[in-house]
């Protein structure tokens, strides 16, 4: 693990989480909107945002962004949902797909021209649907069990809020896991499609990306597991107690991103 006030030297580009790093809920985390500002003045640094939380698309988060405070063009803001629409059209270019997600998600993958359905699929995905019913979950069994090929946009298991954790896009795919007996190929952090969709989008290396985030298993991993730094934040999911747990190794560990702004 790399010193705090070295872990930084080289990074070029700092591909931010924004749940349990930037903000809880509605509330920014205290320092972290003063840490991208500081970046966006910065003449040899840049960021990125990039959210697994799929169930919404970048214009909510630019506008959320917007509210607490920090402008942020369309184009600083990535989501799991893009990378998986991207997987989707290269691997499936015009095929039939079914898809458990948010109507902002469906309605971003239609401007894409992705061909949704709600019969005979090509692909069943399941992402962090925040309207899912019963009937969708057993559509996409029914589907999987008969061996439509299963994709995921993210693995998070939880979502953090401002009260708490609310189940996400893992925790669902467990259960249809459950029930099918078949694993998803999930997308999003902390698999090396993420990283190749942002280095061809900001045109940096995997070797000047920094992953920041408070999940071992996904923020982290994503740069640690591909090339990159990944460095770990304390203000959302993990804890000392879940690295000494954990076969991820952070490049480094900050309190906040308002403690990694003073080594900058």
């Amino acid at each position: 693990m790399l010193s705090k006030e070295n872990a930084l030297d080289d990074v070029r580009l700092f591909v931010l989480d924004m749940d349990g790093t930037v903000y809880l809920g509605d509330n920014p985390i205290e320092g972290a909107l003063d840490f991208v500002r500081e970046v966006e003045a910065s003449p040899d640094r840049d960021y990125i945002f990039f959210t697994n939380n799929a169930s919404k698309v970048p214009a909510v988060y630019v506008e959320k962004l917007r509210k607490m405070g920090l402008d942020v063009p369309p184009d600083k803001v990535v989501t799991a949902g893009d990378v998986c629409a991207l997987y989707i059209m290269d691997n499936w270019p015009g095929g039939r797909v079914y898809l458990n997600g948010t109507p902002l998600l469906e309605e971003s993958w239609r401007s894409m021209n992705i061909n949704l359905v709600d019969e005979n699929p090509d692909v069943a995905v399941q992402s962090f649907d925040t309207t899912l019913t019963y009937e969708k979950l057993e559509k996409i069994c029914n589907f999987v069990r008969d061996g439509v090929p299963f994709i995921a946009t993210h693995m998070d298991i939880n979502c953090p809020t401002a009260t708490g954790y609310m189940p996400d896009c893992g925790a669902m795919c467990s259960l249809i896991t459950a029930s099918t007996g078949v694993e998803p190929r999930y997308l999003g952090k902390p698999w090396k499609e993420t990283v190749e969709m942002i280095s061809q989008l900001t045109a940096y290396e995997p070797s000047e990306m920094a992953f920041v985030g408070d999940r071992l298993y996904t923020d982290v991993a994503t740069g640690v597991r591909n090339g990159a730094k990944g460095f770990l934040v304390l203000t959302g999911e993990a804890t000392m107690q879940t690295v000494a747990e954990s076969d991820v190794e952070p490049t480094c560990i900050y309190e906040s991103l308002d403690e990694m702004r003073k080594y900058l």
